[in-house]
């Protein structure tokens, strides 16, 4: 694996080594990893984010890397400069790993067959989201230890959501029962996926993961319907008490609150949506560190076996 921009082409294999390796850096009293080495990365975020971007700065630094800073506003790409003269650019001056967030589906996929260093996808358009997904990844395998005929419901705006296919490709490669709810126009019929009526699979789901409204991306932003929405397609109270006793909620965040998810469920007992974050700096940790360090690993094999388990297929 030298770059990380799809869970649709991921093995099971490659998939459950990196929740393994996730496991060790949030089970490690030592986390913070550097082999000493000088080593420089640089996140290219041409869309607004919180979670994904400060996780990432927070997983390089305690991995030991330095971050070139780099403000889309403040380069040359409001004089036009192309996505891939501006990474081209960063590595040429040293970077040994782009981390992207582009507007554009598939932006991400190009610009990785392009450029001689790893590139990790931190979003492009309505297309994945690989990272978000193997935090929750991890998510679920912390609660239940296995995913083999887990039932994951993914609910919500489908059709728009990287996070709904990095989720249900990664969870079909492991094993899982993945099936989607969503309004009719917010379907999206290109994903081998079944649609399923939300109070029907709410009381067999082991997770229940929401998805935000992305409004920026609607064609007709003024009209979701956010006024009847939670009561029609949302987690209200009355669905969650309908959940098995075991099951969990999961929300990549940011919530919309009382549209997705009644605000009162937010922080409940079941919910998993701040562990979701909290994970994702050791799942970015484990995807940094695998393509950066993979030299490393090899080389120095005896060193590496202390620090992760063997991986068994789940």
């Amino acid at each position: 694996m030298n770059n990380f921009v799809s869970m649709k082409t991921m093995t099971q294999a490659e998939i459950s080594h990196l929740i393994k390796r996730t496991d060790w850096f949030a089970s490690s009293k030592d986390a913070d990893q550097s082999t000493g080495k000088k080593r420089f990365v640089t996140n290219l975020f041409y869309e607004p984010s919180t979670r994904t971007k400060l996780s990432f700065e927070v997983a390089e630094k305690r991995l030991g890397f330095e971050v070139i800073d780099f403000q889309v506003d403040h380069s040359s790409v409001v004089k036009g400069e192309s996505v891939y003269d501006t990474a081209k650019t960063i590595a040429s001056i040293g970077a040994e790993a782009v981390v992207i967030r582009h507007p554009q589906e598939n932006a991400v996929q190009e610009l990785a067959e392009q450029l001689d260093i790893p590139v990790i996808n931190a979003g492009d358009g309505a297309g994945e989201h690989p990272t978000q997904s193997l935090l929750d990844l991890y998510t679920m395998y912390k609660e239940f230890r296995n995913f083999k005929d887990l039932n994951v419901l993914i609910a919500g705006d489908i059709v728009h959501s990287r996070v709904a296919r990095s989720n249900a490709y990664a969870l079909r490669t492991l094993g899982a029962n993945v099936s989607f709810a969503s309004k009719p126009e917010w379907q999206d019929h290109s994903l081998d996926f079944p649609y399923v009526d939300l109070d029907d699979a709410i009381e067999t789901a082991d997770v229940v993961m929401l998805l935000r409204i992305q409004s920026e991306r609607h064609q007709d932003a003024e009209n979701d319907g956010k006024d009847t929405y939670l009561q029609q397609y949302g987690l209200t109270v009355e669905r969650e008490g309908r959940m098995k006793k075991e099951a969990i909620i999961m929300h990549p965040a940011p919530v919309n609150r009382n549209v997705e998810i009644a605000d009162e469920l937010v922080e409940c007992e079941r919910s998993r949506i701040f562990k979701q974050m909290e994970y994702g700096v050791y799942a970015r940790m484990a995807v940094l560190d695998h393509l950066l360090n993979w030299e490393e690993e090899q080389q120095y094999g005896d060193h590496y076996q202390t620090l992760y388990a063997r991986v068994n297929q789940f």
